[in-house]
């Protein structure tokens, strides 16, 4: 089986090209669509930055972040959403904080199974989190 692709360009959530830079991105990236990091713990610390930006505009549940993340003109978003909510055991609509970290890693890690087809690796997904500070336990 090949290496998913947002796992080959160590951007497990596949956060597209756009204007935003991260720590650790790798530019220019050699993917035309989508971000490369130089680490896998750079392409979560990305995920945990952008969600930590739509708390900031309201994307406080997973179906808000899923919604933008995934929209229906590009995905089964409510597929997705089921994904994320069955895999991280988080309420679809949960009312999440900058004091959520713990449910956050469960998410970005569910978001990771659903864009890359294989479980998470957990110290990754840890290791971006401590990468960044808007997200707290």
């Amino acid at each position: 089986m090949p290496t998913p692709r947002g796992l080959r360009n160590n951007n497990p959530l596949n956060i597209r090209h756009s204007r935003d830079r991260f720590q650790g991105e790798v530019v220019p990236s050699r993917d035309g669509a989508f971000k490369q990091f130089s680490s896998m713990a750079y392409g979560y610390r990305a995920a945990f930055v952008t969600l930590a930006t739509y708390l900031a505009h309201g994307r406080n549940t997973v179906e808000k972040i899923i919604r933008a993340w995934a929209p229906p003109t590009e995905n089964n978003t409510e597929g997705y959403i089921a994904h994320v909510v069955q895999r991280s055991g988080v309420g679809r609509n949960k009312v999440l904080t900058a004091e959520s970290g713990g449910d956050y890693r469960k998410i970005v890690a569910a978001m990771s199974h659903c864009e890359n087809g294989i479980p998470a690796n957990m110290a990754d997904v840890e290791a971006g989190f401590r990468m960044q500070f808007k997200i707290r336990n």
